[in-house]
């Protein structure tokens, strides 16, 4: 009898499957992204032809830019954020899983990459770059050597022209760490120190890192380096994994730390973003690198509610991927791929 009702429920189901509005509409494969190009019936059901969008459980239908949210390139599941036009700055909050990796374009076209991710993500992060028109990176920026940040970075600096690299002055006996100065000295390059007052030179904004600022001796974390970065009227501030100490002699000189992007710390970790620091910070929007489900609860609850309480729009790339920040020197604005 069991395998009868079994037989019956899976009767049912492929007819309610073959009778649901959704799918009369205009039946045909889905992508690997879940939605599908309309190219039958597509006036009765409110589309355009060759429109596409995705089916919702109930039969309704949601209209999606292909480009924007969904493209699947050759070779990979990567969902890739959409180019933005030249002449605005452009900040690339990737997602990389647990870890971390962002990638700038300035108003005047140079490129800068703040860490890349964990060892198994750096050819995504090629991938990532290579979408958004990257040939070469201007500078790049190791926060600390842990092998989320810093892991993908060889990978990265191998596929590219780097014209300067900065990181921390602390160094760490991981395969990971020399495979980054491997990377680095294959291209004949030396590391340039990250800490507070040191300037990059870019056309166009400011950029400055404003930690490290003293010497945290194995707390790696607390070694991470910390960037302010302003256009115009518009600014972000990039913390690495910078944790309590390091946050509390940033505060010392508070009015450097104020930004209206804030890429929240250690992944929205507890150990981060001290009350007193996120009040000096006054950010309007705040940004948090995560994996889906990993094994840290990160971001934690207290910060979270942190960012509530101090009304800054939040958002997480393990629940809306790759974020971009677009800044026309007045205002900004966000676009996210899920």
């Amino acid at each position: 009898m069991r395998k009868a009702y079994v037989s019956i429920a899976l009767v049912f189901s492929l007819l309610c499957a073959l009778f649901s509005p959704a799918l009369l509409a205009h039946p045909g494969k889905t992508d690997a992204n879940g939605g599908h190009t309309c190219r039958t019936n597509c006036a009765q059901w409110g589309l355009k032809d060759g429109e596409y969008h995705y089916h919702n459980k109930d039969g309704s239908i949601r209209k999606a830019d292909k480009q924007k949210s969904t493209q699947k390139e050759a070779g990979t599941s990567l969902i890739l954020p959409q180019k933005q036009k030249a002449g605005t700055l452009q900040v690339y909050y990737l997602d990389v899983g647990q870890g971390d990796s962002t990638y700038i374009r300035t108003p005047q076209g140079q490129h800068i990459l703040i860490d890349g991710g964990d060892n198994d993500k750096g050819q995504d992060v090629v991938k990532y770059l290579k979408h958004l028109g990257v040939k070469q990176l201007d500078v790049v920026i190791a926060t600390h050597p842990d092998a989320d940040h810093i892991g993908g970075l060889d990978d990265v600096i191998n596929a590219f022209k780097v014209t300067a690299v900065y990181a921390p002055k602390v160094s760490h006996t991981t395969q990971t760490y020399e495979d980054f100065l491997k990377a680095v000295k294959k291209q004949k390059l030396g590391i340039k120190t990250a800490k507070s007052g040191v300037a990059i030179p870019l056309k166009g904004i400011t950029a400055e890192f404003v930690a490290p600022v003293k010497e945290y001796g194995k707390d790696l974390n607390e070694w991470s380096s910390v960037l302010h970065l302003k256009y115009k009227d518009t600014s972000f501030l990039f913390t690495g994994d910078a944790e309590a100490n390091s946050e509390a002699d940033m505060l010392e000189h508070p009015k450097k730390l104020r930004a209206d992007v804030l890429k929240v710390g250690h992944h929205g970790s507890d150990t981060s973003t001290s009350q007193k620091f996120l009040s000096a910070v006054q950010p309007d929007y705040a940004v948090i690198s995560a994996g889906t489900d990993n094994k840290y609860g990160h971001p934690k609850k207290e910060t979270m509610d942190k960012l509530k309480k101090a009304n800054a729009k939040t958002f997480r790339t393990d629940t809306q991927g790759t974020i971009t920040a677009i800044s026309d020197g007045k205002k900004i604005k966000f676009e996210t791929v899920r």
